[in-house]
């Protein structure tokens, strides 16, 4: 059993379901402190996080993830307990296996390794762990972040373990990630008889054709990194619980995944815009979850590239595709931020799992990484 899988089912089998850490940050800093890691814990609100860092110059590497967890959902459905990190068929069963325990595993293995064989590496090493990615990720990475500027502590490169393989091992890394804007729209009418709808307003018939024209609105073609913005409806709630009820107010929540071509700001007015023209009485709550980021053809994405292929034999492909991940916080700050980890397939499912052999080559190509951006080549 290999020191990636050993530390991976050790750290599954403590149940942390966000924004818990149970302990896992400090197992983590255990091996960390052994190789010659400073440590800090950094607790904002119910939220642990930690900082570590090996070395004091430039350029830093730090490696992101976080230790929380979705809810396992019914247990009866698993195949296996889900904080039992079970083994079969060359997968390794549990909840957080992909996202992203195994990949937190592999960083640790790695840069393990590649201390032991370049304890004199140049630049800086650090780890920034959070329990508070699964859940409103208010007291996680963006609060660390917010304490490292302050200091004047930069992040040069930054590799985020999200889970972004999609049929094998690191076929496609994240160099960039979408924005992120959701909305609350409160649209008021007047309750009445449905028999009289002279007498009332009806919030549901008053906002179709707004609908209609936000569901089909083209809001950008794109570009070379991104796809096109999109427009999608998470729900739709009205009624008095008759059906001889207009209801008098109808609640959408909505949210739009956007390029590059687009900023919040932009957003907003167009969609009030489309909601004015139909003379609609609403209220509106917008929530920017975080806007988008792209890390270009640069040091860390060339030391990937290489990494995966001198690990698995083929190139790898460049996505922006996905939701939002933690690195939106820290690509604001200047850094090259690059997401590599497992295969997305069963992440948030029931019998959530990840390929055994996965787990060691991820770490061999993180130590790859490392080799390729923190030693001299002509020493």
């Amino acid at each position: 059993m290999s020191d990636t899988l050993i530390l991976a089912k050790t750290l599954i089998q403590r149940p942390s379901v966000t924004p818990a850490d149970n302990g896992c940050q400090l197992l983590l800093a255990e091996r960390l402190r052994a190789i010659g890691f400073e440590i800090e814990h950094l607790h904002f609100g119910e939220v642990d996080n930690l900082w570590a860092r090996r070395g004091k110059a430039g350029p830093l590497l730090c490696f992101a993830g976080h230790t929380d967890v979705v809810p396992t959902g019914p247990e009866s459905e698993w195949q296996f307990p889900p904080f039992s990190a079970h083994e079969h068929e060359g997968q390794l069963y549990g909840r957080g296996s992909a996202d992203m325990k195994g990949s937190v595993a592999a960083f640790i293995t790695a840069c393990e390794r590649f201390i032991a064989q370049h304890p004199d590496h140049t630049g800086s090493i650090a780890f920034l762990i959070t329990s508070d990615e699964e859940g409103p990720a208010k007291d996680g990475t963006v609060r660390v972040i917010e304490t490292l500027e302050q200091r004047g502590e930069k992040i040069d490169w930054c590799l985020v373990g999200e889970p972004s393989s999609t049929d094998k091992l690191a076929d496609v890394i994240k160099n960039g990630r979408r924005g992120s804007l959701g909305a609350t729209l409160t649209v008021q009418g007047i309750q009445g008889h449905v028999a009289y709808p002279h007498l009332a307003r009806n919030p549901v018939h008053a906002f179709a054709p707004a609908l209609l024209q936000l569901c089909t609105e083209t809001w950008d073609q794109g570009n070379d990194h991104f796809p096109p913005t999109t427009f999608q409806i998470s729900n739709i709630n009205a009624g008095a619980g008759a059906t001889n009820v207009i209801p008098g107010k109808l609640e959408v929540q909505f949210n739009l995944r956007f390029s590059t071509e687009l900023n919040e700001q932009i957003i907003r007015k167009r969609v009030e815009a489309i909601l004015n023209q139909h003379a609609l009485d609403y209220e509106i709550d917008w929530q920017l979850s975080g806007n988008p980021f792209l890390t270009a053809e640069g040091e860390l994405v060339d030391a990937i590239r290489k990494a995966v292929k001198n690990v698995c034999g083929y190139e790898t492909e460049l996505s922006t595709a996905g939701g939002t991940s933690d690195g939106r916080f820290i690509a604001p700050t200047g850094a090259q931020v690059v997401e590599l980890g497992p295969l997305n397939a069963t992440i948030h499912q029931v019998n959530e799992h990840v390929g055994i052999a996965d787990l060691d080559k991820l770490s061999d190509i993180y130590e790859q990484t490392l080799i390729h951006l923190l030693t001299d080549p002509a020493a």
